[in-house]
């Protein structure tokens, strides 16, 4: 069981999330293209290391403490990572920038597998979690005004070296 489901309409990637010239909010962009097709998505750990940018330790340290739930095995026990697996994963990075902590990544991940009844419960967590966000960026906007002063300071400073 992989803990995301996907549509076709989810995997379309955008060319440009960037631009938000024409209101688009480059947060609800779609995900990364995959590197291969629906029904041809077999990675191996190596692979899906190099395509997220985890280590293979971390990515069995997901699989071991429930955040990466049930990878499919081939006929030799290696791992065969989906593209379902990719989608997974690129929230779960998305969730780590966040700075949420992994026990509420693995709450979040026991949720989804649950199933439908605990959207409440997922929304809330989401919520919190966003409600972290907008306090942390509020911070950093302050952080940024110090510097922008600092800077326009020893800006001015120096031209008047100059002049004198």
């Amino acid at each position: 069981m992989t803990v995301i489901e996907t549509t076709p309409a989810d995997t379309k990637a955008s060319t440009d999330t960037t631009d938000t010239t024409d209101g688009t909010d480059i947060c609800a962009a779609a995900p990364p293209r995959h590197p291969r097709p629906d029904g041809q998505d077999r990675y191996t750990i190596s692979e899906v290391a190099a395509w997220t940018g985890l280590t293979a330790h971390t990515l069995r340290w997901y699989e071991r403490i429930g955040l990466m739930p049930h990878v499919d095995r081939s006929a030799t026990g290696q791992r065969r990572f989906t593209n379902r697996d990719l989608d997974w994963l690129t929230l779960v990075g998305k969730l780590r920038l966040t700075g949420m902590s992994v026990a509420a990544m693995v709450r979040y991940a026991e949720l989804v597998r649950a199933g439908e009844h605990t959207f409440d419960e997922r929304r809330a967590l989401l919520e919190a979690t966003r409600q972290d966000v907008l306090s942390r960026i509020a911070e950093l906007q302050e952080t940024l005004a110090v510097l922008d002063f600092k800077i326009y300071m020893y800006a001015g400073a120096h031209g008047a070296q100059e002049g004198a």
